[in-house]
Parts: structure tokens; sequence; C-alpha cells
């Protein structure tokens, strides 16, 4: 008998520690960068103080012009060290949420294999909702807190630098706002904790309410368990509640003690000025100081620390019970394979077929695709359709080698996939999943990803076939940044990215899954079209009743119901086909390209979807 699995090791406070170390590089670049930002938070009082002692004060306004034109070259170059800092951030920013995920699907794996059960709602609100926010946060920290707290140092090196007096009579009212808060942000970790808490219970309530929505209605149970929910949700809402009056708290403190250094040095400056320590060109310097770079760098640190900061470490800690990643391990977490994978068979062309497959998600459970044969030539289009849960996702998961057959036989080029070349399928199949993804980097970044040597000329014109060109010259051109600090893009413009991108790489099998769904019918059209014409075998899993009239083959999957064939013979074959073209054009006679569903009919639970990637 085996011995069961180790237990993972939990993400715990030094997590991010871990991680920083294992990139280091961006780490330390990151710093640098941050450092030269801070030059104006640096330099503006003293700069302010020469303006006005060396210069106008002194009766020579040439002087003091040059002073301040120094403090706007100072901006400009903060300008520019934070362009140059936004590609590292994404090189932090990027690696987290895949390691995180790793973690936590490892850590489920792991308590699953030695026998743990738990509500599945709380796994999937981990894995989606609370992983994504662990990024986003420290995208929002990277991006904000670094920058408040390094320019809040540098602000008080400065004053220092111009006048000590000053800095000692504002360093005490900073260091006093900071010690207030730090109770006030232990309480609002608590609630926020309370908070999350209560976010599991309802997500796992809710996904167990829904699944077995037909079991619910059916014992007459209605009322109960919606009475259930309304519990959760109150107790959700009075969580919610807990942690907007406590923020709400700590923002006000924190206005008032921001206030707080310039007022004491109002009260200290005329003693200064009487007693020669403080000239008026260092006093408007280190007000200067304290209203450009402390008062507003301390309210906001503050605030963004109770607020994202707060959060993170809550996510953090929920996050440990299900995590698999060392929080103190200096290095990326091992791999299980015992040495290098040998390479496989090279498929002889981009042929697909199918021979009475059958795939289930786990044992026992009821297969999603079972018994199915297909074949699909090379360079054909093919068009899937079917209710929600029939194994649509699944299918294109098959065909792209993520995942693997229980039963029956698939083969790339007459090479069965499980022998096939990983390095040729991975250059040969592309695949889209309704939620395109974007990267941190330029647009011509996120189009090459596939394949690092494409023009700029290459880049452009798959742009245009899938009509992407405006949207890349709205956004600034292939130089342009998108992401992090690039501009918010709607589902659509990702979808776009993502299509051009598959377009442009040298894959032979393209899997659009539901990848034109936030794209409106003409330019979902364009974009499959585009695909086509340039010989690519085309699976697309259609939103729309339109892509299946547009390709010359269609599969309907609904278990023993399955079938393919041309639109024509599927009406006479298929009620099911023809109870989908009939919802569509019965509902939708006037505008038969309308983004309806075409699961609508008969709608089952939905299927787990494929990883995206």
């Amino acid at each position: 008998m085996s011995a069961p699995p180790e237990a993972p090791a939990p993400i715990d406070r030094r997590m991010l520690a871990g991680f920083l170390r294992r990139h280091r590089r961006a780490a330390v670049a990151v710093t640098g960068w941050s450092v030269l930002e801070a030059v104006p938070a640096l330099s503006s009082g003293l700069l302010v103080a020469a303006a006005l002692d060396r210069g106008f004060l002194a009766g020579r306004p040439g002087a003091g012009f040059f002073w301040i034109g120094l403090l706007g070259a100072a901006m400009v170059l903060r300008a520019l060290m934070t362009r140059a800092l936004t590609p590292w951030l994404g090189r932090l920013v990027e690696p987290l949420r895949d390691e995180l995920v790793t973690a936590v699907a490892s850590g489920a794996l792991h308590r699953a294999a030695g026998g743990a059960r738990g509500p599945a709602g709380a796994g999937v609100a981990r894995l989606t909702v609370q992983v994504e926010t662990v990024r986003s946060l420290v995208s929002a920290l990277l991006r904000s807190a670094r920058q408040l707290g390094v320019s809040l140092l540098m602000a008080f090196v400065g004053l220092a630098a111009l006048s000590a007096p000053a800095a000692a009579v504002t360093l005490p009212p900073v260091v006093l706002t900071l010690l207030l808060c730090v109770p006030r942000l232990r309480t609002l970790a608590r609630r926020q904790r309370g908070q999350l808490r209560a976010e599991e219970r309802l997500t796992a309530l809710a996904g167990e309410a829904f699944d077995g929505i037909r079991d619910v209605v059916a014992c007459g149970a209605r009322d109960r368990v919606a009475a259930e929910l309304g519990v959760r949700i109150i107790e959700h809402r009075d969580a919610c509640r807990g942690v907007a009056r406590t923020a709400s708290a700590n923002t006000l403190l924190v206005s008032f003690g921001s206030h707080l250094p310039l007022l004491a040095l109002i009260v200290a400056a005329p003693a200064l000025l009487r007693g020669g320590t403080l000239s008026v060109g260092e006093l408007l310097g280190a007000t200067s100081y304290l209203l450009s770079g402390v008062a507003p760098a301390l309210r906001s640190l503050v605030a963004v620390l109770g607020s994202w900061g707060v959060q993170l470490t809550t996510v953090l800690g929920r996050l440990a019970r299900s995590s698999a990643l060392a929080s103190d391990s200096d290095s990326a977490p091992a791999s299980t394979s015992t040495g290098p994978t040998p390479p496989g068979r090279v498929p002889r062309s981009s042929d697909l077929s199918l021979v009475d497959v059958e795939y289930a998600y786990g044992p026992g459970a009821v297969p999603v695709i079972s018994g199915l044969s297909l074949h699909i030539p090379a360079g054909s289009h093919l068009a899937v359709v079917g209710p929600s849960g029939t194994g649509k996702s699944t299918l294109t998961a098959l065909l792209s080698g993520l995942y693997r057959p229980d039963s029956g036989r698939l083969t790339l080029g007459g090479v069965p996939a499980a022998d096939a070349d990983r390095s040729w399928i991975h250059r040969a199949v592309a695949m889209i999943p309704q939620e395109a993804y974007v990267f941190t980097g330029t647009v011509r970044d996120n189009l090459r990803y596939l394949r690092a040597e494409a023009t700029d000329a290459e880049l452009l014109a798959s742009s245009a076939a899938v009509g992407a060109q405006d949207l890349v010259e709205r956004l600034g051109g292939l130089h342009a940044a998108v992401g992090l600090d690039g501009p918010e893009l709607s589902s659509g413009e990702r979808q776009l990215i993502a299509l051009a991108r598959a377009h442009v790489s040298a894959a032979s099998i393209v899997l659009l899954d539901e990848a034109c769904c936030h794209l409106d019918p003409a330019a979902e059209e364009r974009a499959e079209n585009a695909f086509a014409a340039r010989g690519t075998t085309l699976i697309v899993v259609a939103h729309r009743i339109s892509s299946a009239l547009r390709a010359p083959r269609v599969l309907v999957l609904d278990g023993e119901r399955t079938a393919a064939g041309t639109h024509d013979e599927l009406l006479a074959e298929s009620p099911l086909y023809r109870e989908l073209v009939g919802y569509w054009t019965a509902d939708r006679p006037d505008d038969p390209g309308r983004p309806a569903p075409l699961s609508a009919p008969g709608a089952r639970t939905p299927e787990p979807g494929p990883p995206a990637r």
C-alpha cells in the first residue's frame, strides 16, 4: 500500500518574500527604477528653497528660474522612469497568478488524495475570485503603495537635508499617526477575514443549491433553501458593512493625522526663523515637502495599506489552507519528473480522428463525451453546437491535447495523441477560450507571443485579417502598452488581440471555444473567415447560428443524439439541430445575427471547462 501524499507547505506571511527571491532580478530592477522615479520627491523642496534663497530673494530671478526648471526636468524624469518601470512590474505580477493557481489546485488534489472532503464552492472561490484578487492587489500595491512609500521616505530624506530642525518638528506627528493606525488595521483585517468566510459559505451553499435545483423543486424544499440562502446573504451583507465602517473610520483618522506635520511646522516656524535656524526659502521648501510629498503620500499610503494591503494579507491567509506552495523555498516548486520527457512522434499532417472516444471528469462520473467517432480532415472547417454540458469545451480540450481520452482512440495526423510530440502540438494547435488573456507588455509582445520571429508587417496583416487593425491603431500602434498600466480593454477587445495572436502563429489547427462571443456578428464572421482563408483546420464552438451556417460541416453534441453533417442534412436528420435553429429563428426573425447562445433549449449544468491557454 503506497504512502499518502505529503501535505503541501502552506502560504504564510513569507510567501511573497519567497516569490520575490525566485524573481529577484525583476525585484531588484523595480527597486532601482523606483528610486529614480522618486527623484522629484527627494529634490522638490531643495529646489524650491534654492530658487527662493539663491534666486528670487537674492535679486537673481534668472537663477530662480533655473532651479524651477530643474524641478520641471525632475518631473519629466519621473514620467520616463515610470514608463521604464512598467514592464518589470509585469514580470513580477504575471508569474504570481500562475504560481497561486498551481498552489491552490495542487493543495486541493493533496487533500482529495488524503480523503478530505469539503464544499466545492469554497474551492471555486479560492481558485477564481481569491487568486485573482491576490493578483490584482499585488499589482495595485506595486503600482501605488511602492510609489507612495518611496516618495514618503524620499520626502523626509530631502526635508532632513534641507533643514534638520524642520524634520525634527514634523516627524513625530507622522510617527504618531502611523502608530494610531496599526490597531485599526488589525481590526480591519479581522473583519475582512470574516467577510471572506461569509463569502465562501455563501458560495458553497449557492453552488449546492444550484447543482441540485431539480431535487430541491421535486422535494418541495424551495422555501427552506431560499431561507438558508437568505441567512447567508444577510451574513455576507453585514460582514461587508462592518468592513466599510472600519475603513471609513481609518480614512478619517489618517485625514486628520496627515495635516498634523504642517500644523507643527506652522507653530514652530516663528521661533525657527527668529533663531536663524530656518530661512524663508527653507520654510517654503519644507512646506512644499509637506504639502506635495509627505501629507498626500502619508494619507494615500495608509489608505492603500488599510484597504489593499489588509485584503492581501487576509486573502493570502485564507489561501494558506489550500496551498501547495512552500513559503520559505528559495526555488520554484520542484517537478516530480524523474528525467527529460522523451520526444514523441511527429504527426504527418493536421488530420484529426476520434474513434469511440470517451471522457469523464473523474472515476465514477457520468462521461461528458461517450462513444464519439469523428474524422476532421486537414484544412476543414467544423462548427460544434449543442446544449450546455454536452461536451463542447471538453472536445476542444481533447483535440488540443490538454485532456486525454479515458478510452477510445484520438489521433493527430495518424499518430495517437498520447504519443504525439508535445512541441509539435504546441506549435501546430492554437486554442482560444471564451475569456481571452492579454499579457502585460506591448501590443507587439502580445501578438507575437506564439511566434517570436514574426515581423511587424505580419503582425499588422494578421490584425487586419481578424478585424483588430482599428483596435491596434486606437491603442497607439504595436509599441503601445497593454496590461497593468495600459488602457482598460473590454472583453471583445481582448478577444480581438487573442484572435490576431493565433492568426499570426504557425498553428495549422485552430480551436475557437466561443472565442468571438463578445464580438458583434459581423466581426465574428470576419474573424472566422480569416482563419478559414489561410487553410487552417478550423473548429468553432458556435455561439451563434450564423457560425454553423458558415461551416461546411456541423457537429451536434448531445450524448446518444450526437450527429455530424451539413446544415441541410442535420435539419433533416437531427431533431436537436432543428430545435436549436428553430429556437433562434422563432425568437429572432428580424435579426438572425443577434448574439444569443445556441445552448438555450435543453440547457444542462455547465461542464467543467478546460484551462486557459
